[in-house]
């Protein structure tokens, strides 16, 4: 059952990021609309589009998970911050739909981290190794 639950906190978050990729490598109206919006069209719906690509990939490799959730919880949390700040919960009539699938990526993505701590963990002690 373990990891049956892991699987699904996994490919969750990553389905969600691959799936909004098309819109933004298409330059689809409704990304380069947001992007416009937030002063970062094209350089980042391009940029963000490809770091979503690069966290749904290692979110999906057991020893990377860890990695992709960090990259999802940041890529996230500037979702939610241009959301609340800029672009509204509710984007072009879409009911807040983005603006709930970057919650649920970011929850996802926090509980993937923190299951996965161990691996964290040691790289932070190896980083801190290399620096002393």
């Amino acid at each position: 059952m373990k990891n049956v639950i892991d699987w699904v906190l996994r490919i969750v978050p990553a389905i969600i990021l691959l799936q909004t990729l098309f819109f933004k490598f298409s330059a689809a109206p409704e990304s380069v609309y947001i992007f416009s919006q937030i002063g970062m069209e094209p350089w980042g719906r391009i940029g963000i589009g490809i770091g979503e690509l690069i966290a749904s990939i290692l979110l999906l490799i057991p020893r990377t998970t860890w990695l992709g959730a960090l990259g999802g919880i940041g890529l996230m949390l500037g979702a939610v911050f241009f959301h609340l700040t800029q672009l509204g919960v509710v984007v072009l009539n879409d009911g807040g739909l983005l603006f709930t699938l970057a919650l649920v990526v970011l929850v996802f993505s926090i509980i993937n981290l923190i299951r996965q701590k161990q691996y964290f963990l040691s790289f932070v002690k190896a980083l801190a190794g290399k620096a002393s």
